[in-house]
């Protein structure tokens, strides 16, 4: 194993010099620096992460605490946790993911070993139990996800409510009458995920203030279950001419059961989800779409907590609770409705 020893020989300085230079505590010469990271790339020398923390209290390394729950899609967690991971990379530092059920136990274990420099947390719930254990934790963090209660955090989501009106508005400036709203399962709201109605009440909003029949139920987050539900609503308001989807196992599922039903969208259907760009190239879904935006979302979060973990700006810096406007991706599938 290459060590911090062979760098110094083999750029001819002290070992002390080397670490100086890796470290940035103090000011070296540009000849030297080249020298030492001439000689750290030839000889393939990694510093010792544990070496590394005690020289500058930095262990270059941020806990990201996701879970992968029963009642959400797993492919669309995925990836915001893809945007997290890649946004540190390039910011240098490496990822410590924990999936532990008791997520203050384990955001407990992480802060107080101080094996991460800060924490992103996913899955956010209205009331989150972990925010007190992250209030109280020395590093900085940042949440994808809003909750109730922002204080001592950077928090950063999509404008659910905001999309929920696009949608509607959408098909309302088509000419439809009548909608359909699926949203994630029931008890995503009931375990604290706000963002299902905070888009399903501006939604239903909307539409009042449109003169619009909007049904907004809920749908399973796996198949087969999700594939019956479309066809039960479809069934239950066969004068429905528009289908908004809050739920991406939905979105997936959809295809499937407009070539089971004999439909078409948009001759048929028009259709509106709300889901990642990314993820409608995965599915192959030719569905119109606002764009969840999980990496712009994982990507700000990261950068905003780099800022605060390298002290780029004030630690009496007010944080930041900011919103990705929706943007709705045109895929051909929505239309004037053939029937009124």
């Amino acid at each position: 194993m290459v060590t911090i020893g062979d760098v110094a020989r083999a750029a001819g300085v002290s070992r002390s010099t080397v670490s100086y230079a890796l470290s940035g505590k103090r000011a070296i010469s540009d000849e030297v620096r080249a020298r030492v990271e001439r000689a750290v790339r030839e000889l393939g020398y990694t510093p010792n992460a544990g070496a590394r923390a005690l020289a500058t209290s930095q262990s270059k390394v941020i806990g990201l605490l996701a879970q992968f729950l029963p009642d959400e899609f797993a492919p669309a967690m995925l990836q915001y946790i893809q945007g997290v991971t890649d946004s540190a990379r390039d910011a240098g530092y490496d990822i410590l993911l924990s999936s532990d059920p008791n997520g203050p136990q384990a955001l407990k274990r992480i802060t107080d070993s101080r094996m991460v420099d800060g924490v992103v947390l996913l899955n956010v719930a209205e009331d989150d139990d972990r925010l007190p254990v992250l209030r109280a934790a020395p590093q900085p963090g940042a949440l994808v996800g809003l909750p109730a209660d922002c204080t001592g955090v950077d928090v950063f989501d999509l404008d659910f409510e905001e999309a929920g009106r696009v949608m509607v508005e959408h098909l309302a400036s088509l000419g439809h009458r009548e909608l359909i709203l699926v949203s994630q399962p029931e008890h995503v709201i009931e375990r604290g995920g706000a963002y299902v109605w905070r888009l399903q009440n501006a939604a239903l909003e909307a539409a009042a203030a449109r003169g619009l029949a909007l049904h907004a139920a809920f749908g399973s987050s796996g198949q087969p279950e999700i594939g019956r539900r479309l066809h039960a609503l479809l069934d239950a308001h066969p004068d429905a001419t528009g289908l908004l989807l809050n739920n991406e196992a939905a979105a997936a599922a959809l295809p499937t059961v407009l070539h089971e039903r004999h439909l078409s969208a948009p001759g048929d259907l028009s259709v509106v989800g709300r889901y990642s760009d990314e993820f409608a190239r995965t599915f192959s879904l030719p569905f119109s779409s606002i764009e969840s935006a999980p990496d712009r979302l994982g990507r700000m979060a990261v950068r905003q907590l780099v800022r605060r973990i390298e002290k780029q700006e004030p630690e009496s810096a007010p944080h930041v609770v900011r919103f990705v406007s929706p943007e709705l991706a045109d895929r051909g599938s929505t239309a004037p409705p053939r029937r009124t």
